[in-house]
Parts: structure tokens; C-alpha cells; sequence
């Protein structure tokens, strides 16, 4: 009786969340049918007329769309790979700062950014790579002539990685920073007396000790691999680098809320909902059989 009355109260504590879920993720799904129609606001979902698989033919045959996929897999990917291996090296280099004062310092500047809204950074960073920004006056110093990053093609997915790091790279290294401490110290110690350098104990201790958790990082960000940043890109590009800074997302909301093709955008977003769900399954299965991770 007492296990059943605790049961309970947690499902009491988890039930506005479910409430919420159902309410805005579970209820909308049902309009996702307006890919297989023509849908008129003015008739309504159900009295649109039905066009099968139209939409979806339309969009692989868009040569945009192929764009858009494009640039959507290599943000995501390069950002994926990215805030893997930032995080890890810097977990690993706070590790061998002895001075505690000076670690704490340096874990709350590197945290801080994570928790700055995209809206904000995107202002920042419009000032900071404009044509008289900071960056341009500092490569100035080496004879480079400035130009608008924000605006060029060939800037702008730089810009959006080095960003998108730059935000993250802190607070993603705490999972990594916590795996070091799970370390047993004495390895070091044992390591240091047979005349380990400090370079062999990172190479031979170090990274074999936290070698599950990037396995188990690594396996589950493959879910994410048609997630390119919606808030981060929306809130910084323009027309003018949409050839490589345009993503699934605010393509959808584009063609969607702006051009009002309702149901060419939902096709579209479906697909990419069908493929993340393929994708996210598969990671669940690849961390459980590479590093014994299991949601069940």
C-alpha cells in the first residue's frame, strides 16, 4: 500500500508534463494529413482534397529542396562532430589545471554562453562580423581587406559552426569533466611513480576511462543529424545566404507561414520527421549494444 501511494504521488508530479506533451506534441500530429491534401484554410482539413503522395513528389523534385537538405545534413554532422571532440579536449585540459580557484573561474566563462538566447548572440555576432566589426578591424592587422560575413556564402557556415561551439562547448563538457573525476586518482598516482608524463596519462588513462560516455554521447547525437539549429540560424541568416544557410527548418517556416503552402511545408516536415525517427531509433539501439544505455 505504501508503494502504491508513492506511485502515486510521482505519477501526480509527472502528469502536467504528460498533460502538456498531449496538449502541444501529441494532438497537433493529427494535422500532419494536410501533406496528402490540398489544404484550404477556408474548407478545413477534412474538406480539402485529397492528393496522395503530390507534395512529396514536388519536393524531390525541387532543386531548393535538395539545397536545403544538404545544408541541413552538413551543419548538423559538422556540428555534431564538433561538439564531440571541443568538449572532450577541454574536459581533459581543465583536468590538468591544479589551481582550484582558477578552474572554477574558467568553468563559469566557458558555461555562461550556453544559457544566452540565440536571439541575443545573433545581434552580437551581426555587430562583431559586420563590415566595421571586431573581426574585420583584427584581420585588418594582417593586411586582410574586410568584408560583410554575415551576407557571404562562403563566411556564413563557418560562422554558424564556430558559433554554435563557441555557445555549447562548455556546458557539454560537464558530462565529460564528471567522467574524469569517476577516474580512481591512485591510476595517476601508480602512472606518475613508473614515470608517466602527463601527456601518457591522458593518452593511456585518461581518455580509456571516459572512452563509454563519448561512445554513449556519440551514438545518441546521431538522432540529431536533420536538427541544424532552427533558433540559431533563423535568428541570423538572411536571403542573401540562403544558397548555404538555409535549413529544413526555417525552410518550413518559410514556406509554410510566409508563402502560406501548408501542406508542401507539412510533406516536408513530416519527411524530416520520418527520417529523425529512423535516425533516433537507431541511435537508442546503437547505445545500448556499444555502451549498455537503455531508455527501458
Amino acid at each position: 500500500m505504501r508503494n502504491r501511494k508513492n506511485e502515486i504521488y510521482y505519477n501526480a508530479l509527472v502528469l502536467p508534463g504528460m498533460i502538456f506533451l498531449v496538449i502541444f506534441s501529441i494532438i497537433p500530429m493529427f494535422g500532419a494529413v494536410i501533406a496528402f491534401k490540398n489544404f484550404v484554410p477556408a474548407k478545413g482539413i477534412f474538406a480539402s482534397d485529397w492528393v496522395g503522395l503530390k507534395h512529396f513528389h514536388n519536393m524531390f523534385n525541387r532543386a531548393e529542396v535538395r539545397n536545403v537538405m544538404f545544408n541541413t545534413v552538413f551543419l548538423a554532422v559538422t556540428k555534431i562532430v564538433l561538439n564531440l571532440i571541443v568538449p572532450v579536449i577541454f574536459a581533459i585540459l581543465l583536468n590538468e589545471i591544479k589551481s582550484l580557484a582558477y578552474k572554477r573561474v574558467l568553468q563559469t566563462m566557458v558555461y555562461l554562453p550556453h544559457f544566452l538566447s540565440w536571439v541575443i548572440l545573433g545581434i552580437m555576432f551581426s555587430n562583431i562580423f559586420s563590415y566595421n566589426g571586431m573581426f574585420n578591424k583584427f584581420v585588418g592587422i594582417f593586411g586582410v581587406q574586410p568584408k560583410m560575413h554575415m551576407i557571404d556564402n562562403a563566411s556564413f557556415r563557418p560562422i554558424l559552426i564556430f558559433t554554435d561551439v563557441w555557445k555549447n562547448f562548455g556546458y557539454g563538457a560537464i558530462i565529460y569533466i564528471a567522467a574524469i573525476l569517476n577516474i580512481d586518482p591512485n591510476i595517476y598516482e601508480a602512472a606518475e611513480i613508473d614515470g608517466a608524463n602527463r601527456w601518457h596519462r591522458i593518452i593511456h588513462i585518461t581518455l580509456p576511462g571516459i572512452r563509454g560516455t563519448v561512445i554513449l554521447m556519440a551514438t545518441l547525437a546521431l538522432g540529431n543529424v536533420l536538427n541544424a539549429g532552427f533558433e540559431q540560424v533563423f535568428a541570423m541568416y538572411s536571403p542573401l545566404v540562403y544558397q548555404t544557410g538555409d535549413i529544413i527548418d526555417t525552410y518550413v517556416y518559410r514556406m509554410g507561414l510566409t508563402k502560406m503552402q501548408y501542406s508542401f511545408s507539412t510533406a516536408v516536415n513530416l519527411f524530416k520527421s520520418g527520417v529523425s525517427f529512423i535516425l533516433i531509433t537507431g541511435s537508442y539501439i546503437l547505445a545500448n549494444k556499444f555502451a549498455g544505455y537503455s531508455i527501458f
